[in-house]
């Protein structure tokens, strides 16, 4: 099995070295956080520095290459754009868990992540470092953006698209043929009917702007 460091160590890389063990075909040799100390562990395994430490650890450790297990969709594609700006040509490794349901012709780009249940149905397409949580669904000929993320039950219906950096929170439901802008966040059990610009905050039944954002803003 290919060794491979997982950036971050809390709740999302808790479910993302689930996924690793399950998956079974590579081993996590360690964590890097910059808010831990080194030894701390999580799941067993132990913080083994920054992201600074990764060059080093490469070598010591026969790292074959990363996941980003952060949730923040902003600060995810921050730290990815810092790992391959210290190590050049590493590689960002894909994880989809084995109770996942996958498709024909579907496409998940370098760093997503694929959690228990989910449904990714056929001729959809998964960006660069996107989540698809704990039973969220992403239905036939749909779009998910790089650094996108649905939230534990997110749906779509089919050929939706969802832009860059968006959040599709817990519960929430896109209609048929949805658009979504990029850096939108969806709130929780909202009911996407009409199109929505980027930048902007939207929830309720159906689901309404309350209010612009900007890239980097919180979620809530």
């Amino acid at each position: 099995m290919d060794n491979i460091v997982v950036i971050g160590s809390s709740g999302q890389a808790k479910v993302v070295i689930d996924a690793v063990r399950r998956e079974g075909r590579r081993n996590v040799v360690g964590l890097l956080d910059r808010f831990r100390k080194v030894g701390e562990t999580t799941l067993g395994h132990a913080v083994l520095g920054q992201e600074e430490d990764l060059p080093g650890l490469i070598d010591r450790h026969a790292v074959r290459g990363v996941i980003v297990a952060i949730g923040d969709n902003f600060v995810r594609a921050q730290v990815a754009a810092r790992i391959a700006a210290l190590c050049p040509g590493i590689t960002f490794f894909s994880v989809v868990h084995p109770d996942a349901s996958i498709a024909a012709e579907v496409v998940i780009g370098e760093g997503s992540v694929v959690m228990a249940g989910a449904v990714i149905n056929a001729c959809a397409s998964v960006g660069r470092f996107c989540i698809l949580n704990t039973h969220a669904s992403l239905d036939h000929d749909s779009m998910l953006g790089d650094f996108a993320s649905m939230a534990p039950r997110a749906v779509t219906g089919g050929n939706c698209r969802i832009g860059a950096y968006s959040a599709i929170g817990i519960g929430a439901t896109l209609a048929h043929g949805a658009r979504i802008g990029e850096h939108v966040v969806v709130g929780a059990g909202a009911v996407v009917m009409k199109p929505l610009d980027d930048r902007v905050v939207a929830y309720g039944v159906p689901a309404r702007v309350v209010r612009g954002r900007s890239p980097g803003d919180p979620y809530l």
